[in-house]
């Protein structure tokens, strides 16, 4: 059913035509590859989406990788690898990092989209990068310096000591990585790709095509229109708030981005139920009727990275808890939301153990008012393809959570 036909500004939708809306728009229940899942099926994946979000935490599995996997199944993860790559045998690379939600791998096509952040570096870096650059000019030249002599390099090629990591802080990057990752953001270094996921610093013009480099830059406006269309497409309905923070547009930017594609009906105003704030319809989106969905999600996935959206359209509340202390985690470090049909069922805390060849599930919950023998055994199927795709032999259970005796029973 067409959106443009059958919606209008004054039109109601459900919570959950909202629900399949979102989940069709990225990419879940559509019938997945019989066969080996092909580049063209993982580049198509990556188009739907915009972008894949890059996470160092690597307990269960990149998380980058996992989109991919929750919508085709198992696949070749060297084959993301590659189009992420600029090799004699690769040819140009497809996939370009950069700030989009947050690191992300982004289609190559996007980097001129995102020359304006470059510009703004000033503006919407981190304020300690931004510091360095304005307390220590020669350091940045210095660093640009290094990279265009000896790049591709690692941030410990310039020499920086790591300080002591104070509380509460994320990062502890010495000058030399805080140069590099100024650098990074105003464009002046790009990603040649990384080791160990550690990024490799090298020179634009090493690193990206020409006919990128030579592409000429969009006005702002025009680029930060097409990234919301973009996140629109994605998203199938959003509010402008999430419209504009999957790419992280600054509010101002997002909702004068938002207003001038509706004025240009290229959004459709609508009421969703159950949600505070006023929706937006992508006039192509897909509003088939039920889906049979059935996946495990990273933290980092594009459906849920926004936590009140996924609550907004599951009535799931989720927290990382990743930077918890251990003793005031309610659910585990790692842990993924279950999707089954077109909800959010349960969720489990997991950890690829590599020596072991084993994936440990380390608690299991289900939510209120499911099935609980079903839901166990579909997600006994998941836990399965997920260890078989990560080359892992053996599940291991521990008696966590409300689901873990369903699950070790199934299982």
């Amino acid at each position: 059913m067409s959106a443009a036909a059958s919606a209008s500004p004054e039109e109601r939708i459900g919570r959950q035509r909202a629900r399949r809306i979102a989940l069709a728009a990225q990419g879940f229940g559509q019938r997945r590859p019989n066969q080996s899942v092909s580049a063209a099926e993982i580049r198509a994946v990556i188009n739907r989406l915009g972008l894949l979000q890059l996470d160092s935490v690597n307990v269960f599995c990149r998380s980058h990788y996992m989109p991919i996997f929750s919508r085709l199944g198992a696949y070749d993860r060297s084959e993301l690898d590659r189009m992420a790559m600029h090799t004699a045998a690769a040819g140009h690379r497809e996939l370009v990092e950069y700030w989009g939600h947050q690191a992300s791998l982004l289609p190559i096509d996007l980097y001129p989209l995102l020359r304006w952040r470059m510009q703004r570096v000033d503006l919407e870096a981190w304020k300690s990068l931004v510091e360095i650059a304005r307390s220590q000019p020669a350091l940045i030249a210095q660093t640009q310096q290094l990279v265009s002599d000896h790049g591709p390099i690692r941030a410990s090629a310039t020499g920086g000591r790591r300080p002591a990591r104070q509380p509460g802080e994320m990062w502890n990057w010495h000058e030399g990585k805080q140069a590099l990752e100024y650098l990074f953001y105003a464009g002046r270094v790009s990603a040649a790709g990384r080791i160990n996921f550690e990024r490799l610093y090298d020179l634009p013009e090493r690193v990206l095509p020409s006919a990128i480099l030579d592409e000429p830059s969009p006005s702002e406006t025009d680029a930060q229109r097409q990234l919301v269309r973009i996140a629109a497409q994605a998203l199938g309905v959003a509010t402008e708030p999430d419209l504009g923070d999957y790419f992280r547009l600054t509010r101002a930017d997002s909702r004068t981005r938002v207003a001038e594609l509706v004025a240009a009906d290229e959004l459709i105003p609508v009421t969703v139920d159950g949600w505070s704030a006023p929706a937006y319809l992508w006039p192509a989106a897909d509003q088939r009727g039920q889906l049979n969905a059935r996946a495990l999600l990273s933290p980092f996935d594009s459906l849920i990275w926004t936590r009140q959206r996924t609550e907004r359209l599951f009535d799931f509340v989720y927290r990382v808890e990743i930077y918890t202390p251990a003793a005031k985690r309610v659910y585990g470090y790692y842990v993924l939301p279950f999707l089954l049909g077109d909800e959010l069922v349960a969720r489990v805390d997991l950890k690829s153990d590599r020596q072991r060849g084993a994936l440990l599930v380390q608690g299991a919950f289900h939510e209120p008012d499911v099935d609980i023998d079903h839901v166990a055994g579909e997600l006994a199927v998941a836990l399965r393809d997920a260890a078989g795709w990560l080359g892992l032999d053996d599940i291991v259970l521990a008696s966590r959570g409300n689901l873990a005796a369903a699950l070790t029973a199934a299982i």
